[in-house]
């Protein structure tokens, strides 16, 4: 059993995202974790990510803690997810974010490592 706080996290700079701040929380080298890894993102109002992981073969869940987020798929449908609430992305399945809202979005990254 692993125990983590929001004080030992550090930042990571998270490849496509901007305006926002990554730290992982748990992950094989945080915890051991081997078959997923989860973060902690927050986005400031703007901020936002750049249409990715078309090619990322791993499944992902975000879950909004406070705030909102919008997520919108290549073909342009926007999904707005809001405090308690997720959305799931299957393997090769792209998406952008962007937090249109004036108040920062802070959600829980879950994804799978890829199978060894």
């Amino acid at each position: 059993m692993i125990k983590r706080t929001i004080e030992e996290l550090t930042a990571y700079e998270a490849p496509g995202h901007y305006n926002m701040t990554a730290m992982r929380v748990h992950g094989k080298e945080e915890t051991g974790a081997e078959k997923f890894w989860v973060g902690l993102s927050t986005f400031l109002p703007g901020g936002g990510a750049v249409y990715a992981y078309e090619d990322n073969p791993l499944e992902k869940v975000y879950y909004v803690l406070e705030g909102e987020i919008t997520v919108a798929d290549k073909e342009g449908n926007e999904y707005i997810i809001h405090k308690d609430e997720s959305i799931s992305f299957g393997p090769n399945e792209g998406r952008y974010l962007d937090n249109k809202s004036n108040r920062p979005a802070v959600m829980l990254v879950i994804i799978n490592y890829p199978a060894a």
